[in-house]
């Protein structure tokens, strides 16, 4: 059974008690996105880290092993 024979079954459920139909199947999905992401970052703040920090940031210091990569120089001389 898929969500929308579920949601079905669920709405005709609710019209036999008089009760409110359930919402759509997704109709909420973005807001669950939003509230995992303001917990994390209410999360860090209490843990005493920076709320905000970009993907990029967390992998290069993830696969640089916490030393500081700096950018390539792209100047386009050699380093002698």
């Amino acid at each position: 059974m898929d969500a929308i024979q579920q949601h079905m079954i669920d709405s005709y459920r609710a019209a036999q008690h008089g009760e409110l139909p359930p919402p759509l199947p997704g109709r909420h999905d973005w807001a669950v996105v939003r509230d995992v992401r303001d917990r994390r970052r209410f999360d860090a703040v209490m843990a005493g880290l920076p709320a905000r920090r970009r993907w990029r940031t967390a992998l290069r210091e993830l696969f640089t092993h916490g030393q500081h990569a700096t950018p390539p120089d792209n100047s386009g001389r050699s380093g002698a």
